[in-house]
């Protein structure tokens, strides 16, 4: 199970990589691994708002179906239409290609709840 050091994540085991004002979210490589095979995700429309924790989207799986929240607050402005056709590059690469919304960040300081690697870490040797 990896873990990189240069993202934030949440409990609900959510990453984030901060570049500028913008944030690319995704799911961890624990969280692929707990839902198996993915089939399906469902994400937002460009230009969504969204909340700290608020939901942005679902994933579904052979053996679940979960929601997935947002780190951060912010404004979305990209999705990763290839997941669409092929949801598993997120069970393939869920820090790289399986990445799922970009968004324009409205409070930074919202980075300051989040779990850094070390945190994260912590909290999966708990399952």
């Amino acid at each position: 199970m990896k873990v990189l050091a240069n993202l934030k994540y949440t409990k609900e085991h959510e990453w984030v990589k901060v570049d500028g004002s913008t944030a690319t979210v995704g799911i961890t490589d624990f969280a692929q691994g707990e839902l198996g095979d993915i089939v399906f995700i469902e994400l937002p429309e460009i230009g969504l708002e969204v909340k700290q924790m608020g939901k942005f989207g679902t994933i579904e799986a052979v053996k679940a179906v979960s929601d997935m929240y947002s780190p951060l607050s912010g404004k979305i402005v990209a999705i990763n239409s290839a997941l669409d056709s092929d949801p598993m590059i997120v069970n393939k690469d869920p820090y790289g290609e399986g990445w799922m919304v970009k968004l324009q960040i409205t409070d930074p300081s919202e980075l300051n709840k989040l779990l850094d690697a070390k945190a994260y870490e912590g909290l999966l040797k708990e399952h």
